[in-house]
Order: C-alpha cells, then structure tokens, then sequence
C-alpha cells in the first residue's frame, strides 16, 4: 500500500487536520514550530518521494536556512529552503491555511528589499507557502556548507541595513540579476 494513503503515516490524508490543530500559534511563538514543519515534510520528501531520482545531490541536505517574520503583523515567516533537489526563498504562513485557488498562482511579493515573483503551492503537512526557486538542480554544490552559505549571503543581501527600500510590485528583481548582482532597476 502506498505510503500516501495510510493514515498512520505523519503526512497522510489527514495530516492537514491533524497539523492545522497544533499550528494555530502565530508570531514568533509559532515560527519554530513552521519551519520545523517544513524541514520535517521535505525531509520525507527526500526519503519517500525523490529516492533514486538522478537530480538528487547526495551532498546535500534539507535544511531551513534563516527563516524570520517577513510583514507587519507577523503572520508570515520567511526564508530559504535548501534540499538535494532545490533551493528556494519560501514565503510560509505561520498557521496552517487551505491553498484555495492560489495553487500554481503567481505573484509579486516583496522579500527584504526586493520584488520577486512567487508561485503558490500547497502541502497536506504544511498548507498553503509560496516559493521562489534560486537554484535548481542543485549540481554546482559540493557541499552542504557551500549550500549554507550561499543561502545566507542571499538572505544577507535581502535584508541588509541601509538597503531598505520601498519596493513596488513593478520593480520586481529576475532573480538571475540578483544572483549577479544588480538590483532592480539597475542598468545591466
């Protein structure tokens, strides 16, 4: 039987109900509890969904790196998610919500001080998130620290001092120019 469909298994059919109980706690109380949601559904990703599959990087870990509340009313935590497959700004609610029709939808979100467009998508274990991919596949790294590393300079970057900007869902950043560098705005 697959694992899916039992209802033993941590992220099965009704896992949703069963985390959307334990996960009503917003603000800094509740942002542990999240992302630790997070790693643990990736984690069984890797184990029971992604196994053998030649994009994997054996090198790698899932690993939340820097998650902090992104909005005024604290509602909202976000970091970068680092797995063997991809590593992606996620944009994760801090209680658990239905996806409704923002599935696949894309938006402009501000992340620290740019605009990147984001897609929306949903998990029985951990709701509703928005993700942003930085890199994918995971090929150019050799090691977890390098990994590591590369996602806290984004997040670095992201949220430096004196870099606060307002940013206007028009001035939204490819991702591949912050990669490189250059802002949005900026002149190539």
């Amino acid at each position: 039987m697959n694992a899916m469909a039992t209802d033993a298994h941590p992220f099965g059919p009704t896992a949703a109900l069963r985390i959307s109980a334990t996960a009503r706690v917003g603000g800094p109380a509740g942002l542990a509890s999240r992302v630790e949601q997070l790693e643990a559904f990736y984690r069984w990703v890797h184990t029971e969904r992604m196994q053998g599959l030649p994009i994997l990087n054996p090198a790698l870990q899932v690993e939340a790196v820097g998650f902090r509340l992104l909005d005024g009313d604290g509602m909202v935590a976000g970091g970068v998610l680092i797995t063997p497959w991809f590593m992606s700004l996620v944009c994760l609610p801090l209680t658990w919500q239905d996806g409704g029709q923002r599935i696949g939808c894309k938006r402009e979100r501000a992340f620290g001080n740019q605009c990147f467009e984001f897609i929306g998508a949903h998990d029985p274990a951990i709701g509703w998130h928005e993700a942003c991919a930085l890199f994918s596949p995971m090929g150019g790294f050799d090691r977890h620290e390098l990994a590591r590393e590369t996602a806290c300079a984004v997040l670095a970057s992201l949220f430096a001092e004196g870099q606060k900007t307002s940013v206007a869902p028009g001035d939204r950043a490819s991702r591949r120019a912050f990669l490189l560098g250059r802002r949005a705005g900026a002149s190539s």
